[in-house]
């Protein structure tokens, strides 16, 4: 007797579960060896953290996850609902639903650009209609999909195959994304000269130069576009103004120096770009709920962080 495809659905989610629950083996993360793709368990919910989304498609296999952006905006996903980020976004995020008994189980894979505005050119997709809009979004979950990943974490059991296959098994997922009603969104992105593809041409430049000065207009100018439409539509993807943006850069950025290169809170803050380390002090301890050096000692003591 066949399987209906809620039977399939509900198969496959418990083989990614199972492959997931192997690999993370109670670790929190597993950095796998195919290129982008990074596993995840949680045995409790977590406190709400502060990270960078890189443009990628987070998929849980159990328990759910909440992703918050500007002042407060929600995304939640779960088994029904994938996370999908289409530039790199600042975001607060939390596991909202995990225990012993049934731990977050998830996984997450880096979206390749390049990729994606090839295969846009390969399959010949209609220009997108709709105006730039969130960079983050979540779709629903289907059997091709989960079939996709399915196929994906089973060549971890067989790694001389990864070269060849894992390529194109992401090439799959990317057409399944495209086509799927996420992929507007994802064209945009994708194709040349539209202001999705400008804002994230300045994402870009200011992930490379954030501890410079920023004026606004200039790099406007930059990506072809006025300031007040480069500011509407950088505001319209990212929930943030260019000057947020940065600021959340820097912060992120001086948090990792002060934790990893062990600098103290005034030459973390010059490295980034503050030149008064009173402004930097209050900046860090509103965006992270602590002074920089009370921030740093919770987590060497082992706060739990989210991955």
């Amino acid at each position: 007797m066949e399987k209906t495809k809620q039977e399939e659905h509900s198969v496959t989610l418990d083989i990614l579960k199972n492959s997931i629950q192997k690999w993370t083996n109670g670790s929190v993360r597993y950095e796998t060896p195919i290129d982008g793709l990074m596993l995840f368990q949680h045995n409790a919910p977590t406190s709400p953290t502060i990270g960078l989304y890189e443009p990628s498609i987070c998929l849980v296999a159990q328990g759910a996850k909440r992703a918050q952006i500007g002042e407060g905006e929600a995304f939640d996903y779960n088994t029904c609902h994938y996370l999908i980020t289409s530039i790199h976004m600042p975001a607060l995020y939390q596991v909202t639903e995990a225990s012993e008994e049934h731990p977050f189980l998830g996984l997450t894979i880096r979206l390749n650009q390049q990729e994606l505005s090839q295969l846009v050119l390969d399959i010949k997709l209609p220009s997108p209609h709709i105006q730039p809009d969130r960079g983050m979004s979540t779709g629903e979950v289907n059997l091709p999909i989960l079939s996709v990943f399915q196929r994906l974490l089973g060549l971890l059991e067989e790694p001389d195959s990864i070269p060849i296959l894992a390529p194109l098994i992401q090439r799959e997922l990317l057409y399944r994304l495209l086509t799927s009603p996420q992929g507007e969104r994802l064209r945009q992105i994708a194709l040349s000269g539209s202001q999705s593809a400008q804002i994230a041409q300045a994402i870009e430049w200011l992930q490379v130069n954030f501890s410079q000065t920023l004026r606004v207009e200039e790099l406007a100018q930059q990506v072809h576009m006025s300031k007040s439409t480069f500011h509407h539509h950088f505001k319209a993807m990212t929930a943030l103004s260019p000057l947020q943006f940065q600021k959340q850069l820097r912060l992120q950025e001086a948090r990792r120096l002060m934790l990893v290169k062990c600098l103290d809170a005034g030459t973390a803050a010059f490295e980034v770009g503050y030149e008064s380390p009173s402004q930097f002090s209050r900046e860090y301890k509103r965006m992270f709920g602590a002074s920089p050096t009370k921030d740093i000692a919770s987590i060497r003591e082992g706060m739990p962080q989210v991955a």
